[in-house]
């Protein structure tokens, strides 16, 4: 039975009705925004800018990024690594790394940095809301996102591995902010 053009077009009105409401305004194939009120802006990581860090020379130094520097050398510097803050929580429908965690980036990118042999999986999730072809793709560029603010900050990139659960994994229960906001996250676990 051949298809009428009625059906034909029907077909693709259904087809592009369904497509379009899986639209968003984030853009996921753009370069990877690092918030920087320090520099007062946006910049994006791996594009020369000090979004990631401040200046590139003083990503480490408490008086540019707010950030303390943390000697590795120490004795029990593998006791105060397993306390390192493990979680990068993001904006709705953002994969911008915020300066409030760049502590947490720069911190375990320094303890990879001092042990070549560690890895780490960097764990993307959403929360609930959207499709989950779209929640998946979005906690893939999240993780990626800490993934190349770790490698601006000294790991190397064969020691990260970005994966995403999209909305799978929540780690609060419930349909209210609240439990959205605990959701949208990056979680960097060692191998």
């Amino acid at each position: 039975m051949k298809p009428t053009p009625l059906t034909l077009y029907a077909g693709l009105t259904a087809l592009t009705l369904a497509l379009g409401g899986c639209a968003s305004g984030v853009k996921l194939d753009t370069p990877v925004p690092v918030e920087s009120r320090a520099t007062g802006g946006v910049g994006a990581a791996g594009s020369g800018s000090a979004g990631a860090g401040g200046a590139a020379g003083t990503a480490g130094s408490a008086g540019q990024s707010g950030v303390a520097s943390v000697d590795l050398n120490k004795a029990g510097s593998a006791a105060a690594n397993a306390n390192l803050p493990r979680i990068v929580y993001f904006d709705y429908d953002s994969f911008v790394v915020k300066d409030e965690f760049r502590n947490v980036v720069d911190a375990n990118s320094r303890m990879l940095g001092a042990d070549r042999t560690r890895r780490m999986s960097l764990e993307g999730h959403t929360d609930e809301r959207g499709g989950r072809e779209y929640n998946l793709a979005l906690g893939q560029k999240r993780a990626e996102s800490v993934a190349r603010a770790m490698t601006l900050l000294g790991a190397a990139e064969n020691q990260l591995e970005a994966v995403s659960f999209g909305m799978e994994r929540p780690a609060a229960p419930g349909h209210e902010e609240s439990a959205w906001a605990m959701n949208r996250r990056v979680e960097l676990n060692a191998k």
